[in-house]
Protein backbone atom coordinates (compact mmCIF):
# COMPACT_ATOMS: atom_id res chain seq x y z
CA UNK A 1 0.00 0.00 0.00
CA UNK A 2 3.17 2.21 0.20
CA UNK A 3 2.40 3.38 -3.53
CA UNK A 4 -0.89 5.30 -2.47
CA UNK A 5 1.44 7.92 -1.78
CA UNK A 6 1.71 8.26 -5.66
CA UNK A 7 -1.54 9.69 -4.89
CA UNK A 8 -0.20 12.52 -2.92
CA UNK A 9 0.66 15.13 -5.45
CA UNK A 10 -3.14 15.27 -6.90
CA UNK A 11 -4.46 15.42 -3.85
CA UNK A 12 -2.00 18.11 -2.45
CA UNK A 13 -2.95 20.18 -6.16
CA UNK A 14 -6.42 19.74 -5.62
CA UNK A 15 -6.66 21.12 -1.69
CA UNK A 16 -4.54 24.24 -2.69
CA UNK A 17 -7.03 24.91 -5.81
CA UNK A 18 -9.88 24.37 -3.53
CA UNK A 19 -8.06 27.26 -0.73
CA UNK A 20 -6.54 29.27 -3.95
CA UNK A 21 -4.06 32.23 -3.36
CA UNK A 22 -0.59 31.22 -1.99
CA UNK A 23 -2.34 27.57 -1.73
CA UNK A 24 -2.45 27.13 -5.52
CA UNK A 25 1.27 26.50 -5.38
CA UNK A 26 1.12 23.79 -2.39
CA UNK A 27 2.21 21.14 -5.01
CA UNK A 28 5.27 23.02 -6.16
CA UNK A 29 6.33 23.62 -2.12
CA UNK A 30 5.63 19.96 -1.98
CA UNK A 31 7.01 18.31 -4.70
CA UNK A 32 10.37 20.34 -4.87
CA UNK A 33 10.68 21.33 -0.91
CA UNK A 34 9.43 18.86 1.52
CA UNK A 35 9.85 15.67 -0.66
CA UNK A 36 13.45 16.33 -0.96
CA UNK A 37 13.91 17.31 2.34
CA UNK A 38 12.56 14.15 3.45
CA UNK A 39 14.23 12.28 1.12
CA UNK A 40 17.33 13.51 2.77
CA UNK A 41 16.08 12.46 5.95
CA UNK A 42 15.14 9.56 5.25
CA UNK A 43 17.07 6.04 4.87
CA UNK A 44 18.09 4.36 1.31
CA UNK A 45 16.05 1.25 0.33
CA UNK A 46 18.60 -0.55 -1.33
CA UNK A 47 16.87 -4.23 -1.20
CA UNK A 48 15.53 -6.20 -3.97
CA UNK A 49 12.30 -8.57 -3.47
CA UNK A 50 13.23 -12.54 -3.72
CA UNK A 51 12.42 -14.27 -7.17
CA UNK A 52 9.36 -15.62 -5.44
CA UNK A 53 8.08 -12.75 -3.94
CA UNK A 54 8.24 -11.43 -7.54
CA UNK A 55 6.32 -14.42 -8.99
CA UNK A 56 3.23 -13.57 -6.74
CA UNK A 57 3.23 -9.83 -7.21
CA UNK A 58 3.68 -9.93 -10.59
CA UNK A 59 0.39 -11.37 -10.27
CA UNK A 60 -1.57 -9.23 -7.96
CA UNK A 61 -3.87 -6.95 -10.13
CA UNK A 62 -4.08 -4.25 -7.23
CA UNK A 63 -0.66 -2.78 -8.52
CA UNK A 64 -2.01 -2.54 -11.78
CA UNK A 65 -5.61 -1.04 -10.35
CA UNK A 66 -3.30 1.59 -9.17
CA UNK A 67 -1.84 2.98 -12.21
CA UNK A 68 -5.16 2.51 -13.87
CA UNK A 69 -6.92 4.64 -11.14
CA UNK A 70 -4.38 7.99 -12.48
CA UNK A 71 -7.15 7.95 -15.18
CA UNK A 72 -10.02 9.20 -13.55
CA UNK A 73 -7.63 11.36 -10.92
CA UNK A 74 -6.02 13.12 -14.18
CA UNK A 75 -8.83 13.87 -15.65
CA UNK A 76 -11.18 15.02 -12.43
CA UNK A 77 -8.18 17.67 -11.78
CA UNK A 78 -7.84 18.90 -15.38
CA UNK A 79 -11.90 19.17 -15.13
CA UNK A 80 -11.69 20.93 -12.00
CA UNK A 81 -8.85 23.11 -13.18
CA UNK A 82 -10.46 24.39 -16.08
CA UNK A 83 -13.54 25.08 -14.16
CA UNK A 84 -11.44 27.18 -11.82
CA UNK A 85 -10.01 29.15 -14.56
CA UNK A 86 -13.76 29.45 -16.59
CA UNK A 87 -15.98 30.92 -13.69
CA UNK A 88 -13.45 32.89 -11.40
CA UNK A 89 -11.56 35.90 -11.76
CA UNK A 90 -7.49 34.73 -11.16
CA UNK A 91 -5.30 36.71 -10.43
CA UNK A 92 -1.72 36.34 -12.79
CA UNK A 93 -0.57 35.03 -9.35
CA UNK A 94 -3.14 32.51 -8.54
CA UNK A 95 -3.38 31.43 -12.50
CA UNK A 96 0.12 31.02 -12.73
CA UNK A 97 0.30 28.74 -9.74
CA UNK A 98 -2.93 26.74 -10.91
CA UNK A 99 -0.70 26.56 -14.44
CA UNK A 100 1.94 24.87 -12.86
CA UNK A 101 0.76 22.61 -10.44
CA UNK A 102 -1.22 21.17 -13.24
CA UNK A 103 1.46 20.50 -15.09
CA UNK A 104 3.32 18.60 -12.24
CA UNK A 105 0.50 16.10 -11.99
CA UNK A 106 0.53 15.51 -15.90
CA UNK A 107 4.11 14.84 -15.34
CA UNK A 108 3.67 12.92 -12.07
CA UNK A 109 0.45 10.67 -12.42
CA UNK A 110 -0.67 11.28 -16.33
CA UNK A 111 2.90 11.11 -18.57
CA UNK A 112 4.70 8.68 -15.83
CA UNK A 113 2.28 6.32 -15.41
CA UNK A 114 1.76 5.98 -19.32
CA UNK A 115 5.39 5.42 -19.64
CA UNK A 116 4.68 1.92 -18.01
CA UNK A 117 1.52 1.02 -19.21
CA UNK A 118 2.96 1.72 -22.45
CA UNK A 119 5.22 -0.65 -21.94
CA UNK A 120 2.64 -3.20 -21.47
CA UNK A 121 1.25 -6.16 -24.08
CA UNK A 122 -2.33 -5.74 -22.83
CA UNK A 123 -4.39 -3.55 -25.96
CA UNK A 124 -6.23 -1.86 -22.79
CA UNK A 125 -3.53 -0.82 -21.03
CA UNK A 126 -1.67 0.74 -24.21
CA UNK A 127 -4.98 2.68 -24.88
CA UNK A 128 -4.87 3.77 -21.12
CA UNK A 129 -1.19 4.91 -21.43
CA UNK A 130 -2.09 7.27 -24.94
CA UNK A 131 -5.49 8.84 -22.97
CA UNK A 132 -2.90 9.95 -19.95
CA UNK A 133 -0.58 11.27 -22.85
CA UNK A 134 -3.33 13.51 -24.68
CA UNK A 135 -3.77 16.30 -21.69
CA UNK A 136 0.08 16.89 -21.97
CA UNK A 137 -0.16 17.04 -25.82
CA UNK A 138 2.68 14.82 -25.62
CA UNK A 139 1.80 11.61 -27.51
CA UNK A 140 4.16 11.35 -29.47
CA UNK A 141 6.03 10.05 -26.82
CA UNK A 142 4.17 6.68 -26.71
CA UNK A 143 5.99 5.97 -30.51
CA UNK A 144 9.41 7.47 -30.02
CA UNK A 145 9.61 5.77 -26.30
CA UNK A 146 9.10 2.15 -27.34
CA UNK A 147 10.35 2.56 -30.72
CA UNK A 148 13.11 4.97 -30.15
CA UNK A 149 14.52 5.61 -27.08
CA UNK A 150 14.59 2.22 -25.49
CA UNK A 151 16.99 1.20 -28.99
CA UNK A 152 19.11 4.24 -29.07
CA UNK A 153 19.95 5.10 -25.72
CA UNK A 154 23.07 6.33 -24.81
CA UNK A 155 24.18 7.22 -28.37
CA UNK A 156 23.65 10.20 -30.08
CA UNK A 157 20.49 8.97 -31.77
CA UNK A 158 18.63 9.72 -28.83
CA UNK A 159 17.80 12.84 -28.77
CA UNK A 160 16.26 11.73 -25.06
CA UNK A 161 20.24 11.22 -23.82
CA UNK A 162 21.82 14.37 -22.05
CA UNK A 163 24.97 14.94 -23.63
CA UNK A 164 27.96 15.30 -21.02
CA UNK A 165 28.24 19.67 -19.74
CA UNK A 166 24.94 19.84 -21.47
CA UNK A 167 22.93 22.14 -19.43
CA UNK A 168 19.12 21.17 -19.05
CA UNK A 169 17.46 24.62 -20.83
CA UNK A 170 19.43 23.32 -23.98
CA UNK A 171 18.51 19.98 -23.39
CA UNK A 172 14.61 20.78 -23.09
CA UNK A 173 15.00 22.01 -26.72
CA UNK A 174 17.22 19.25 -27.87
CA UNK A 175 14.73 16.79 -26.32
CA UNK A 176 11.43 18.21 -26.56
CA UNK A 177 12.16 18.90 -30.56
CA UNK A 178 13.98 15.87 -31.33
CA UNK A 179 11.67 13.09 -30.08
CA UNK A 180 8.88 14.75 -31.87
CA UNK A 181 10.31 14.75 -35.36
CA UNK A 182 11.97 11.20 -34.56
CA UNK A 183 8.30 10.03 -33.33
CA UNK A 184 7.35 10.85 -37.26
CA UNK A 185 10.47 9.35 -38.94
CA UNK A 186 9.81 5.89 -37.00
CA UNK A 187 5.60 6.07 -37.88
CA UNK A 188 6.32 6.65 -41.58
CA UNK A 189 9.06 3.74 -41.50
CA UNK A 190 6.43 1.41 -39.43
CA UNK A 191 3.45 2.26 -42.16
CA UNK A 192 6.18 1.42 -44.77
CA UNK A 193 7.16 -2.06 -42.96
CA UNK A 194 3.50 -2.53 -42.24
CA UNK A 195 2.28 -1.75 -46.27
CA UNK A 196 -0.05 0.95 -44.78
CA UNK A 197 -1.62 4.02 -45.50
CA UNK A 198 -0.76 7.25 -44.20
CA UNK A 199 -4.81 7.94 -44.01
CA UNK A 200 -4.88 4.85 -41.97
CA UNK A 201 -6.24 4.82 -38.33
CA UNK A 202 -3.28 2.57 -37.80
CA UNK A 203 -0.90 5.75 -37.89
CA UNK A 204 -1.13 6.31 -34.47
CA UNK A 205 1.02 9.74 -35.21
CA UNK A 206 -1.83 10.97 -37.41
CA UNK A 207 -4.31 9.81 -34.82
CA UNK A 208 -2.76 11.50 -31.53
CA UNK A 209 -2.20 14.73 -33.74
CA UNK A 210 -6.01 14.64 -34.59
CA UNK A 211 -6.91 13.95 -30.78
CA UNK A 212 -5.10 16.38 -29.41
CA UNK A 213 -6.15 19.02 -31.87
CA UNK A 214 -9.97 17.94 -30.88
CA UNK A 215 -8.80 18.42 -26.84
CA UNK A 216 -7.84 21.78 -27.68
CA UNK A 217 -11.11 22.83 -29.27
CA UNK A 218 -13.01 21.14 -26.90
CA UNK A 219 -11.95 22.66 -24.14
CA UNK A 220 -12.09 26.29 -26.47
CA UNK A 221 -15.43 25.54 -27.08
CA UNK A 222 -16.90 24.70 -23.40
CA UNK A 223 -13.93 26.97 -21.63
CA UNK A 224 -13.21 29.59 -23.38
CA UNK A 225 -9.82 31.30 -24.68
CA UNK A 226 -8.46 31.71 -21.20
CA UNK A 227 -9.00 27.95 -20.56
CA UNK A 228 -7.20 27.40 -23.97
CA UNK A 229 -4.24 29.03 -22.82
CA UNK A 230 -4.18 27.42 -19.69
CA UNK A 231 -4.80 23.75 -21.32
CA UNK A 232 -1.71 24.53 -23.41
CA UNK A 233 0.93 26.25 -20.78
CA UNK A 234 -0.30 23.64 -18.58
CA UNK A 235 1.09 20.75 -21.06
CA UNK A 236 3.91 22.06 -21.80
CA UNK A 237 5.14 22.58 -17.67
CA UNK A 238 4.24 18.53 -17.59
CA UNK A 239 6.26 17.64 -20.92
CA UNK A 240 9.15 20.16 -19.92
CA UNK A 241 8.77 17.66 -15.99
CA UNK A 242 9.08 14.54 -18.07
CA UNK A 243 12.21 16.25 -19.93
CA UNK A 244 14.13 16.89 -17.09
CA UNK A 245 13.19 13.70 -15.58
CA UNK A 246 14.79 12.31 -19.19
CA UNK A 247 17.48 14.63 -18.17
CA UNK A 248 18.86 13.26 -15.26
CA UNK A 249 18.06 9.61 -15.99
CA UNK A 250 20.46 9.36 -18.34
CA UNK A 251 23.06 12.61 -17.91
CA UNK A 252 26.20 12.17 -19.50
CA UNK A 253 26.07 8.13 -19.60
CA UNK A 254 27.24 6.70 -23.23
CA UNK A 255 27.29 3.67 -24.56
CA UNK A 256 30.30 2.39 -26.23
CA UNK A 257 30.38 2.15 -29.69
CA UNK A 258 31.95 -1.21 -31.40
CA UNK A 259 34.44 -1.41 -34.19
CA UNK A 260 31.67 -2.85 -36.51
CA UNK A 261 30.07 0.54 -36.39
CA UNK A 262 27.34 -1.11 -33.53
CA UNK A 263 26.81 0.04 -30.20
CA UNK A 264 27.13 -2.26 -27.23
CA UNK A 265 23.86 -3.79 -25.87
CA UNK A 266 22.14 -1.56 -23.41
CA UNK A 267 22.61 -2.96 -19.80
CA UNK A 268 22.17 -1.63 -16.50
CA UNK A 269 25.21 1.16 -16.77
CA UNK A 270 23.31 2.77 -19.02
CA UNK A 271 20.80 4.89 -16.78
CA UNK A 272 21.62 6.43 -13.40
CA UNK A 273 19.61 4.34 -10.68
CA UNK A 274 18.24 5.96 -7.28
CA UNK A 275 16.98 4.19 -4.10
CA UNK A 276 15.94 7.35 -2.20
CA UNK A 277 12.74 6.03 -0.94
CA UNK A 278 9.74 9.06 -1.36
CA UNK A 279 10.72 9.55 -4.71
CA UNK A 280 10.49 5.67 -5.73
CA UNK A 281 6.97 5.77 -4.28
CA UNK A 282 5.56 8.71 -5.44
CA UNK A 283 6.72 7.91 -9.50
CA UNK A 284 5.86 3.88 -9.09
CA UNK A 285 9.82 2.90 -9.39
CA UNK A 286 10.53 5.56 -11.90
CA UNK A 287 13.87 5.94 -10.24
CA UNK A 288 14.79 1.95 -10.50
CA UNK A 289 15.61 3.11 -14.05
CA UNK A 290 18.26 0.92 -14.72
CA UNK A 291 16.15 -2.06 -15.02
CA UNK A 292 13.46 -0.73 -16.59
CA UNK A 293 16.14 -0.34 -19.20
CA UNK A 294 17.70 -3.53 -18.73
CA UNK A 295 14.41 -5.21 -18.75
CA UNK A 296 12.02 -3.10 -20.20
CA UNK A 297 8.69 -5.07 -19.80
CA UNK A 298 9.00 -5.66 -15.79
CA UNK A 299 6.68 -4.60 -13.77
CA UNK A 300 7.54 -1.38 -11.62
CA UNK A 301 6.82 -3.54 -8.64
CA UNK A 302 9.41 -5.56 -9.60
CA UNK A 303 12.21 -3.98 -10.05
CA UNK A 304 15.76 -4.00 -8.79
CA UNK A 305 18.58 -2.09 -7.85
CA UNK A 306 22.12 -2.70 -9.58
CA UNK A 307 25.11 -2.18 -7.94
CA UNK A 308 26.93 -1.57 -10.96
CA UNK A 309 24.30 1.12 -12.02
CA UNK A 310 26.11 4.98 -11.27
CA UNK A 311 24.06 5.90 -7.94
CA UNK A 312 22.57 9.28 -7.99
CA UNK A 313 23.87 11.14 -5.02
CA UNK A 314 19.87 12.40 -4.17
CA UNK A 315 16.36 11.16 -5.24
CA UNK A 316 14.60 12.75 -7.97
CA UNK A 317 12.66 15.69 -6.91
CA UNK A 318 15.88 16.76 -5.14
CA UNK A 319 17.77 16.03 -8.44
CA UNK A 320 15.42 17.81 -11.00
CA UNK A 321 15.88 20.93 -8.27
CA UNK A 322 19.78 20.52 -8.85
CA UNK A 323 19.47 20.48 -12.55
CA UNK A 324 17.54 23.43 -13.06
CA UNK A 325 21.02 25.40 -11.65
CA UNK A 326 23.40 23.87 -14.32
CA UNK A 327 26.53 24.60 -12.35
CA UNK A 328 25.49 23.22 -9.60
CA UNK A 329 24.57 19.88 -11.14
CA UNK A 330 27.58 19.39 -13.24
CA UNK A 331 29.55 19.95 -10.05
CA UNK A 332 27.96 17.48 -8.09
CA UNK A 333 27.82 14.78 -11.30
CA UNK A 334 30.32 15.34 -13.82
CA UNK A 335 32.94 13.87 -11.35
CA UNK A 336 30.26 10.69 -10.99
CA UNK A 337 30.03 9.83 -14.62
CA UNK A 338 32.02 6.84 -15.48
CA UNK A 339 35.70 7.62 -16.68
CA UNK A 340 35.28 5.87 -19.32
CA UNK A 341 32.09 7.43 -20.78
CA UNK A 342 33.40 11.00 -20.62
CA UNK A 343 34.30 12.76 -23.75
CA UNK A 344 37.92 11.84 -25.19
CA UNK A 345 37.71 9.09 -23.30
Amino acid sequence: MKYLWAYSIPVVAVTGFYFGGWAMYAVVFYAFVLLPLAEILLPLQTENISDDKAEKLSKKTLYDWMLYLNVPIVYGILLYALQTVSNHNLSIFEFTGLVISTGIVFGANAINVAHELGHRDAFGERFLAKILLWPSLYSHFYVEHNHGHHLDVGTPKDPSTAKFNQALYFFWIQSVFGTYFKAWKIQLKLNKSHHQNFLSTTNDMLMFTIFQLMYLLIVYLVFGETALLFAIVAAIVGMLLLETINYIEHYGLRRKQLPSGRYERVAEIHSWNSNHTLGRIVLYELTRHSDHHYKSNKKYQLLHCHQTSPQLPFGYPTSMVLAFVPPLWFAIMNRRIPAEMRPNS
